[in-house]
């Protein structure tokens, strides 16, 4: 706390009259912080990759007006004073346009009453990897442009789907910190909206690894005999609570949310199962986007083309030398389909951008299409383009399309 309130005062030191624009003649500079390091680096490296897949691809064919898009990316490790740290280097030193492709709520919310301090320079932070709601409400929400869907949405849709197969005994599993709370809230609210409550809960320090001991959390979640779980948590401490719920010989069904990391999970799970299928049974994800094996969607067969040729790049700040890059992904595919969001916008903005224009110019676009049957909108009082949720479950080591979620139906049991 004490390191993020130094950091705020560094900031206020500053003029905020002195932000740029971030474009010259020959660039359009687009800034990110996520983790590229610790527990939680996939998200942002995948993120980052699909993102820059499109952008090499733009790019190669002449960039936006004559301009190439440059995406300038510094590692917070998944760290909110690094991440505030981050955005006054963004900002101030590398002179950015925009800031783009943040990852975790917990950072987000820590660097939201900097977009409010810049806002005289027209500062936005496009398409945040979160669902949570500060940056979706007021006073917040006027400097932050979403296109994923919610926890809200997220969590209502799971919530709601066990609820109608008779599982309507729900405990949640989170993360005790704002990303966690996010997603606690959203599944109170959509039981109190059927009339139900919560039938447990448990939760986790942020940081905790897939080696680290989660039986004390089963325990406390199986003391009431809950029907279903939903999580909200990081990869690592999602996959270690699902290996010690299994462990212990719990098959209750277990649901996550978008921000796992569906690819880097399953893995983890796979590679600890004494048998296959021991860990990675009776599990769903929420996604935000479809299906990167969707391919009669046209986004889809294009990020995985520009993936193909692109998709060899890891952000310079990603220093771990054993990680090892997804093919596709959920989170890949989401980055791909923010940059697209950013290019549509730059575009829109014409050949002389200015920051100025931003609001008014996003604001105005409706029916945007980037290819996967979803349209997407923006407005006056609606900074999130997109509410779309979908279901997957692993299925031969790859999360597929969840069709029929009677296969979790009380009676069928």
């Amino acid at each position: 706390m004490i390191r993020c309130l130094q950091i705020l005062l560094l900031a206020g030191a500053f003029s905020a009259n002195a932000v740029a624009q971030g474009v010259t003649d020959d660039e359009i500079v687009i800034g990110m912080s996520a983790a590229f390091t610790g527990h939680s680096r996939a998200l942002g490296i995948e993120l980052y990759r699909g993102s820059q897949a499109y952008l090499d691809t733009v790019n190669a064919r002449g960039g936006v007006h004559g301009r190439q898009v440059v995406l300038k990316a510094y590692d917070d490790g998944y760290d909110p004073p690094r991440a505030i740290a981050n955005t006054i280097q963004l900002l101030e030193e590398d002179e950015v346009f925009v800031l783009f492709n943040y990852v975790g709520t917990p950072t987000v919310t820590r660097v939201l009453p900097l977009l409010r301090q810049f806002s005289v320079n027209d500062v936005y932070l496009f398409f945040p990897f979160t669902g949570a709601e500060p940056h979706r409400q007021q006073p917040y929400s006027d400097y932050v442009f979403n296109l994923r869907a919610s926890y809200f949405n997220e969590t209502e849709g799971l919530a709601r789907n066990f609820i109608d197969i008779g599982r309507s005994q729900i405990a949640v599993f989170y993360q005790a910190d704002a990303y966690g709370r996010s997603g606690w809230e959203g599944v109170r609210n959509a039981l109190a909206r059927a009339g139900l409550k919560m039938h447990s809960e448990a939760s986790y320090h942020r940081g905790a690894g897939f080696n680290d001991d989660f039986s004390q959390q089963v325990d406390i979640l199986r003391q009431s005999n809950p029907q279903a779980i939903i999580s909200v948590c990081s990869y690592e401490a999602c996959a270690g609570l699902i290996r010690d719920v299994r462990a212990a010989g719990w098959d209750v069904p277990i649901a996550n949310l978008s921000f796992v990391a569906s690819e880097s999970m399953l893995a983890l799970l796979e590679a600890a199962e004494p048998s296959a299928g021991a860990y990675t049974s009776n599990l769903v994800n929420a996604q935000v986007v479809p299906s990167y094996e969707e391919t009669d969607l046209p986004a889809v067969r294009e990020y995985r083309l520009a993936m193909d040729q692109y998709g060899d790049q890891l952000p310079p700040a990603a220093v771990d030398g054993d990680y090892q890059p997804l093919p596709y992904s959920f989170v890949g595919l989401e980055g791909y389909l923010n940059a697209r969001l950013m290019v549509t916008i730059l575009e829109r903005l014409g050949p002389d951008p200015i920051r100025a224009r931003i609001r008014n110019t996003v604001e105005n676009m409706r029916n945007i299409d980037l290819g996967f049957d979803q349209p997407l909108n923006f407005g006056p009082y609606r900074h999130q383009a997109s509410e779309a949720v979908y279901y997957t479950t692993p299925v031969d080591g790859v999360f597929v399309p969840l069709d029929d979620w009677d296969t979790w139906s009380v009676e069928s049991r």
